[in-house]
């Protein structure tokens, strides 16, 4: 009789179990009604980011820097040898997220490709962005670094970590480097360098460039001063991105000088 008797409640529990209470229906209806409703947000929400992707493409496309045909750079410091037949100037602001990506991931692989083997000279120009405070003071203090010498050990420096960028942030690291900091405080604190670093933001404003990095490559006068403009980079991009444009301009045979305006521009990641 027990035995029956769980058979029943067994065959009762299945029942149950195969054809829902009324209750049980409305919850999957509900459920079923939520999982459509699901949907269709799913749906406009990925029809409002398609729209907007095409907003941020339409945005991004390549900026229209004005680059002249010949740029020079005549007295200027530079990593390479003095020979080199292509040149990069390299228009970046130590506070510059995207410049510090380009000096820890792409620089090395152009220095041992290129500038350690004596084919591309490598030039820095200061490009302070407004918004952020202590890119000023820093180029003013690799700058004043150069005068005891320690020019390029002082822009590693401060691309290294740019955390903290303020006054004792700088003398410790002109310290580590030995640099004589009262020497460098007493030029940071006069004019010396104002001059050149506001004409490097001028040159850049004149041919429109607004973003960090910006490089404009091309080849060399005999003399090495005069850079035959032929192509602009702008942005961190990879050094894939770079032997695309130094490759060509290594193998091309030597040409009157061309417009760099009819050359298109990379667009990268402006700051």
């Amino acid at each position: 009789m027990f035995i029956g008797a769980l058979a029943v409640c067994l065959l009762c529990a299945a029942a149950n179990a195969q054809s829902p209470s009324s209750a049980q229906a409305r919850d999957l209806a509900n459920l079923k009604d939520d999982v459509q409703l699901l949907k269709t947000q799913q749906q406009q929400i990925l029809a409002s980011l398609d729209e907007l992707k095409k907003l941020l493409q339409t945005r991004n496309e390549p900026p229209s820097i004005k680059v002249p045909e010949t740029m020079s750079v005549a007295g200027e410091p530079f990593r390479g040898e003095a020979g080199a037949s292509l040149a990069i100037i390299e228009y970046a602001d130590f506070e510059c997220p995207f410049c510090r990506r380009f000096e820890h991931d792409t620089y090395p692989q152009i220095r041992d490709a290129y500038i350690g083997t004596g084919k591309v000279k490598y030039f820095y120009r200061d490009l302070p962005l407004p918004f952020h405070q202590h890119s000023m003071p820093a180029a003013r203090a690799a700058r004043c670094a150069a005068e005891q010498g320690k020019l390029w050990e002082m822009h590693d420096s401060l691309f290294t970590d740019p955390a903290s960028l303020n006054s004792g942030d700088i003398d410790a690291r002109a310290a580590k480097l030995g640099i004589d900091t009262t020497k460098l405080a007493a030029c940071m604190a006069s004019e010396r360098f104002a001059d050149v670093i506001q004409r490097s933001m001028n040159e850049a404003s004149g041919m429109q460039i607004s973003g960090t990095p910006t490089f404009v490559i091309g080849t060399l006068g005999p003399n090495g001063e005069l850079l035959n403009v032929k192509k602009t980079v702008v942005g961190a991009y990879p050094f894939e991105a770079f032997k695309a444009v130094i490759d060509p301009l290594l193998a091309a045979p030597k040409t009157p000088l061309a417009s760099a305006n009819q050359q298109p521009a990379l667009s990268g990641l402006p700051n």
